[in-house]
């Protein structure tokens, strides 16, 4: 039975039931006059009575019944609305629920999940192709490295030919991470890493990470500042965590202006671990600011930096290993003056 059907024969329904309350009510009254045929003629007063008796309770019954017909009616597209608000990428296997009617709107909602099935597979593709080619990069990369190392030990090149060499061997290492990143993320997406959890005392590692940035830091007379340590502990994956640090402090150093600074705060707020390392680039957009998290995204001031030689996955990987520790990450960013970068994970 199709939406238009049911709704004129629920109309009906409510039409005939208040024609059938009003003849009652009519016949009723018509009744009582037959009866007192020899009370005094008040003409007015009974149109208003009829008004009042009949033609009120008539008209808020058709209102009622209006509004509960198209409530019923709305419901299911309510209900199919608010499910497919929550689609996204990582639930893409989860069918919307159909009502089994055959009506209009069930067609349509079989019609989605077949769509939502049909991005599921092109996803699963992607991912697949993203695997199978990080991982056959692997291989021809790392025996380029090693030529081209073995080529810059031997003692006979000329000076322009060890810079051909230092160069080529620099490109082949940016590949490298390219597909080492590529390589973390297809699995993550894919749902092959698991996190090793144990409790991991936070601090430490923000003060490794202060030791290496400051390393880091040195060929651009950028000035790193450790604010604020303190002692907390988190439930979560060092490894991960640790790349999570150097990842944020490698962009600080990198889009950083020619002695600038990096400032580094861990401190406790709202019963979690709140760590943010700050930096005084360019900055990001206002524009831009909402897509610093894709996949290869250079496109803002920051990333235009000609001394910069990452490759845009560096945040997409932070932004999944503070997914996996259920923690939260954003950026702020003031143009030309201070960018900051947020990290709250939970105390455990």
């Amino acid at each position: 039975m199709t939406i238009r059907t049911r709704m004129t024969l629920w109309y009906a329904g409510v039409l005939l039931l208040s024609a059938l309350i009003i003849a009652g009510l009519s016949f009723k009254e018509l009744r009582e006059r037959h009866d007192n045929i020899e009370e005094p003629d008040d003409s007015l007063q009974d149109v208003i009575a009829l008004i009042c008796w009949i033609g009120i309770p008539a008209v808020i019954l058709s209102i009622g019944g209006g509004w509960w017909l198209m409530r019923r009616a709305l419901a299911p597209i309510t209900t199919l609305t608010r499910a497919a608000e929550g689609i996204n990428e990582r639930n893409l296997t989860q069918p919307l629920p159909r009502s089994g009617n055959g009506d209009e709107l069930d067609r349509l909602t079989q019609v989605l999940n077949t769509m939502t099935a049909r991005l599921h597979e092109s996803f699963t593709r992607i991912r697949d192709f993203t695997l199978h080619a990080s991982h056959e990069l692997k291989t021809p990369l790392t025996v380029l490295s090693g030529e081209t190392e073995t080529e810059l030990r031997d003692e006979s090149l000329s000076p322009r030919e060890r810079e051909h060499a230092l160069s080529r061997l620099d490109e082949l290492q940016r590949l490298a991470r390219i597909v080492d990143g590529l390589t973390l993320l297809a699995k993550a997406d894919a749902g092959l890493l698991t996190l090793n959890l144990a409790p991991v005392s936070l601090d430490e590692l923000v003060r490794e990470n202060f030791a290496d940035t400051q390393i880091l830091a040195q060929a651009s007379g950028v000035r790193v500042e450790l604010a604020a340590c303190e002692p907390l502990s988190v439930k979560g994956d060092a490894h991960r965590l640790r790349q999570l640090l150097l990842n944020l402090a490698d962009n600080a150093v990198k889009y950083n202006q020619q002695g600038g600074s990096i400032t580094m705060k861990l401190s406790r707020s709202n019963g979690s671990a709140l760590f943010s390392v700050s930096n005084t680039g360019p900055g990001v957009s206002p524009t831009a600011l909402p897509r610093v998290f894709d996949r290869f995204f250079r496109g803002d001031p920051a990333h235009n930096n000609e001394a910069a030689d990452g490759c845009g996955l560096g945040l997409s990987i932070a932004q999944w290993i503070v997914a996996a520790h259920h923690g939260e990450i954003k950026i702020e960013s003031l143009p030309a003056k201070l960018t900051t970068v947020t990290v709250r994970l939970p105390i455990c």
